[in-house]
């Protein structure tokens, strides 16, 4: 087990330890006006974080310390091209010390409880020696592109947890409840020696399953007389889960959780299970009690013990890792479609075209396609706009 990090997880924010130089002066000047006349007093100058190497970020992951972690996550997550040349360098020498934690990723509508069963999970297992990482994303707002963030508030005792580590992080403008960089996220954590890694989604409903393409278990949180037996029959994301869990089954919920249990139960039978070899259960917690959060971990556990000698998560994961290429493609395919000059300069014109009735969605999208790829000839088949 890694020694104990000298920086505190609670300070440990995404925003601690930037490597771009701090804008404006180095030095800035109060005026304090005593009563003899004004005299200027100069203000400390403000201290500056020493930029790390490639070499200090490494080393820093691998001995666990929690603030490098942090900012090895920052410079992941940063757009600039310098920063990222070094971000793949780090990856790239921890790559082999990854992959050795159980990935679980955890979704749910809001207000089902997900930090709150996060929280009791994750002292769970910290009173029983693992270390645990959160990854948490926050959702975006579409008008001003900010984000709460606030996670770490709502899980305040495992925040003060040295072996846990929570990470809140954007959605932005990626679908399917996660974070652009999640991915590479879990990997540092696993070369920073954590057991469990919790991914927990935005939780907005049925789109929540690009986390099914990273975690080896997907837990689906349910709340008590939300739904009948017709709502888990649904396509979707009942049946990309690996358990689901009925949560605040306590006081007077504690009837109407047992009896959305049975229905949820009764509903899997028309499903698939999302794992072969793996009977999807549907079982109860309380975060306010403890109960089911000790359940779960056993449940978790027979899982592993189960499926990984069959080679279940090992290929799992290989499938995630080629997708993961497909979707990197597709991503910086995009960027360079849209980022290339005839297509920025004339995309104006065509899409007037199309509003204008002029050209039909498939020619506009040809048309452009064919400015970015001359070679294909897609613009000769519709001809000038």
């Amino acid at each position: 087990m890694s020694p104990t990090p000298s920086v505190s997880n609670c300070a440990a924010r995404a925003d601690a330890g930037s490597d771009a130089d701090p804008a404006g002066p180095e030095r800035s000047f109060l005026s304090v006006l005593p009563a003899g006349g004004a005299t200027a007093v100069e203000a400390p100058a403000p201290k500056r974080t020493a930029r790390l190497t490639v070499e200090d970020y490494v080393n820093g992951v691998r001995a666990g310390d929690r603030g490098v972690l942090a900012r090895a996550i920052t410079l992941i997550e940063s757009s600039s091209a310098d920063h990222q040349t070094r971000a793949q360098k780090v990856l790239q020498q921890l790559l082999p010390d990854s992959g050795r934690a159980r990935r679980v990723g955890i979704t749910g509508v809001p207000g089902v409880g997900k930090s709150t069963f996060i929280e009791a999970l994750g002292c769970y297992l910290c009173d029983q020696g693992l270390k645990v990482a959160v990854l948490a994303v926050d959702p975006t707002s579409t008008r001003s592109g900010g984000s709460i963030l606030g996670d770490k508030t709502r899980m305040e005792q495992l925040c003060r947890r040295p072996n846990a580590f929570i990470r809140p992080s954007p959605a932005g403008k990626t679908l399917g409840g996660v974070a652009k960089k999640t991915r590479e996220t879990m990997l540092l954590c696993e070369a920073a020696g954590f057991d469990v890694i919790a991914i927990e989604t935005v939780g907005v409903g049925q789109s929540e399953v690009t986390v099914r393409s990273m975690v080896d278990f997907f837990l689906l949180l349910l709340l008590p007389g939300a739904g009948d037996e017709l709502q888990g029959i649904k396509k979707g994301i009942v049946e990309q889960a690996d358990a689901l869990l009925v949560t605040k089954a306590d006081g007077e919920n504690r009837l109407r959780a047992e009896q959305a249990r049975q229905e949820y139960s009764m509903a899997l039978h028309y499903l698939a299970p999302a794992t072969p070899g793996w009977t999807t259960p549907v079982t109860l917690c309380s975060a306010v009690t403890g109960e089911g959060i000790p359940e779960f971990w056993q449940m978790l556990l027979r899982y592993y013990q189960e499926l990984e000698p069959k080679g279940v998560i090992t290929a799992r994961r290989r499938e995630q890792a080629i997708q993961w290429l497909h979707d990197l493609i597709r991503e910086e395919l995009e960027t360079r479609f849209y980022g290339h000059e005839p297509v920025k300069s004339t995309r104006p014109a065509i899409e007037a075209a199309l509003l204008r009735g002029e050209l039909t969605a498939p020619q506009a999208a040809r048309e452009l396609l064919g400015l970015a790829d001359p070679a294909s000839g897609a613009a000769d088949v519709v001809g000038p706009v």
